[in-house]
């Protein structure tokens, strides 16, 4: 991961001498998203999908595993295709969205494993409780983006979550409680 955080920052010119700190990134909130995926009574993979994120990445080039996430997002932008299912979902039997609005992600650690890998370890807070995971994250590309012209960035990350560690067990085991993410999100510098 340094090698290519290094080629790519020396392209994008961020890690000249006057740029040598590291780089805050703001989330694209039009170009993110979480799509989860449980077991449904063993006769389907039922889907949802969240949206609306907030955040920043605080990204050294220098030092990758001194790079920082930060991500918040309100449980009340889940998609799930069916209007029934999302209410239920918000409910206090699951998400309980109206005393816990945000969901958050605080980086703690992060540990390169490849040129372009590395493990994200981080608190992930939703429906009060909060619980350290591990996010599984590839950096897609790091370059100026064609149309914006503007230092952008993008990441995949994969975790899997029991749900009921976050007190939404609801229905466990005939509903799957391990939950499968996939999180893909762009970020930018923004114009100065």
């Amino acid at each position: 991961m340094k090698n290519f955080l290094l080629t790519a920052a020396m392209g994008l010119t961020l890690a000249s001498a006057a740029q040598a700190e590291p780089v805050t990134y703001m989330l694209d909130a039009s170009h993110s998203q979480i799509v989860f995926s449980y077991n449904h009574l063993g006769f389907s993979t039922t889907t949802g999908m969240f949206s609306g994120f907030e955040g920043t990445i605080e990204l050294d080039a220098e030092n990758p595993s001194a790079s920082s996430v930060e991500v918040s997002f309100p449980a009340q932008s889940l998609i799930t295709g069916w209007p029934a299912r999302e209410g239920h979902f918000l409910s206090e039997d699951f998400f309980g969205a109206d005393a816990n609005p945000l969901v958050t992600f605080t980086s703690t650690a992060i540990e390169v494993t490849g040129d372009n890998t590395g493990m994200i370890t981080g608190d992930l807070t939703m429906n009060g409780n909060t619980k350290s995971v591990v996010l599984d994250a590839t950096m897609n590309q790091l370059a100026v983006h064609p149309m914006a012209n503007l230092p952008w960035a993008g990441f995949d990350a994969t975790t899997t979550l029991l749900r009921s560690d976050f007190d939404m067990g609801q229905f466990a085991p005939f509903v799957g409680d391990e939950i499968a993410i996939n999180i893909s999100i762009e970020a930018m510098v923004p114009a100065e």
